[in-house]
């Protein structure tokens, strides 16, 4: 618990640093939801002095014209208590337009970790026993082709063989669980296979590298003379301490595909977070906007915690340390 207690101190001011930065950030872009209000109507409107007395009664009434540190403090209580304020274009409390899309972009990257993880701990193992070898090197090669290709130069070519040319799976679409898992899983299977393939190669090459520095080592040597199998050593004495780094990647790319999830979900016509992001951006809806940055630093948080406890689960060690420090 000391060691729970300590990470989670440590964290808690990246969360404040992220937010205020990118509330100041959104607050000093040019134009705001006002803007976007009144988009349609300036054309009505043949005085421009009435334009601008609009706007500015408009900003009065959203709190637009005060100093962006009272706002944020503002926000920032009623996010404490709960309340992540509202959609000022879409008229919807932000909390319920983020709960709305968040299972969609969940699901997604699930799927695709799954699937990530599926391709690159074999391979990886692979790779690492056979390092060197004619195999190893085919392995690096495709990997190192898949990380060059740009996702949506991936999306287009799965859809383009599997949706356009064989017609197996769907181009785009979504369907709510509820309504069938068997769609649901149906519809997800492109752009999940999509970002999979895309996060497989740093998953194998990290693990790859960990894994034959582990398997150096003079324990694995002595484990070696005593006769112990190469599959026992391998999953008893070299994978778990071997997974570290694996364990850290895996935890940052879960959480920057949350917000990385955009042109993925876009070509996909999947209705999640990336989306909601893209379209609170193209409406200048500044509060919708703040809300999905604030729920990304807050899975942020999350995850780099649950990798610090999963690091004392893999290595007592690193908790006795952080106690020794505190």
């Amino acid at each position: 618990m000391k060691y729970l207690r300590y990470r989670l101190l440590r964290l808690i001011p990246v969360f404040f640093l992220v937010t205020f930065a990118s509330f100041a950030l959104l607050n000093i872009l040019p134009g705001d939801a006002a803007d976007a209000i009144l988009g349609g109507a300036d054309g009505t409107m043949d005085n421009p002095e009435s334009i601008v007395e609009v706007r500015n009664e408009l900003r009065k009434e959203l709190g637009l014209d005060r100093p962006i540190i009272i706002r944020y403090f503002s926000w920032l209580g009623g996010v404490l208590q709960g309340d992540f304020g509202e959609s000022y274009v879409q008229i919807a409390p932000v909390w319920e337009l983020l709960m709305e899309r968040l299972p969609v972009t969940i699901e997604l990257l699930i799927l695709a970790q799954t699937l990530a993880l599926l391709i690159a701990l074999p391979f990886g193992v692979y790779s690492a026993l056979r390092a060197d070898k004619t195999v190893d090197r085919l392995i690096s090669t495709v990997t190192f082709g898949i990380v060059a290709m740009p996702p949506f130069l991936m999306a287009i070519l799965l859809v383009f063989v599997f949706a356009v040319a064989w017609q197996m799976l769907p181009a785009s679409g979504y369907f709510p669980i509820d309504e069938g898992l068997g769609k649901n899983l149906y519809h997800y299977i492109l752009p999940a296979t999509v970002i999979g393939l895309l996060e497989a190669p740093v998953l194998l090459r990290v693990l790859r590298v960990d894994l034959i520095a582990t398997l150096q080592e003079d324990y694995i040597a002595l484990a070696k003379a005593k006769g112990m199998s190469t599959g026992y050593i391998l999953f008893r004495h070299a994978l778990r301490p071997s997974s570290f780094t694996l364990v850290t990647v895996l935890g940052l790319q879960f959480g920057f595909l949350i917000s990385g999830t955009v042109i993925i979900e876009q070509i996909f016509s999947l209705p999640g977070m990336g989306k909601l992001i893209l379209d609170a951006i193209d409406n200048r809806d500044s509060m919708l906007l703040q809300g999905g940055v604030t729920l990304i630093a807050i899975a942020y948080v999350a995850i780099n915690l649950v990798v610090d406890m999963l690091y004392a689960v893999l290595d007592p060690r690193v908790g006795h340390n952080a106690r020794a420090r505190s």
